[in-house]
């Protein structure tokens, strides 16, 4: 996946769809990113549509936070 679109996030995890779950408005997409790790988006429905989202499709979750909180045990 290549392109010349910017953005200000600086974590982004190229990865495969794996699975969506779409609900009325809302949907869950679990993106594999590799190494066992898998990153769940909400999106809007329309979002999944517009982008043509589906099981395989090769997108990047762009990770844009103001807070992380960790914990351990």
């Amino acid at each position: 996946m290549e392109s010349s679109t910017k953005f200000s996030a600086r974590s982004a995890l190229k990865g495969k769809v794996a699975e969506i779950k779409k609900g009325a408005v809302a949907a869950q997409v679990k993106v594999d990113v590799g190494g066992g790790n898998v990153i769940t988006s909400t999106v809007t429905v329309d979002a999944v549509d517009e982008l043509k989202l589906q099981t395989g499709s090769e997108v990047a979750a762009v990770i844009k936070v103001s807070e992380a909180i960790l914990a351990v045990d």
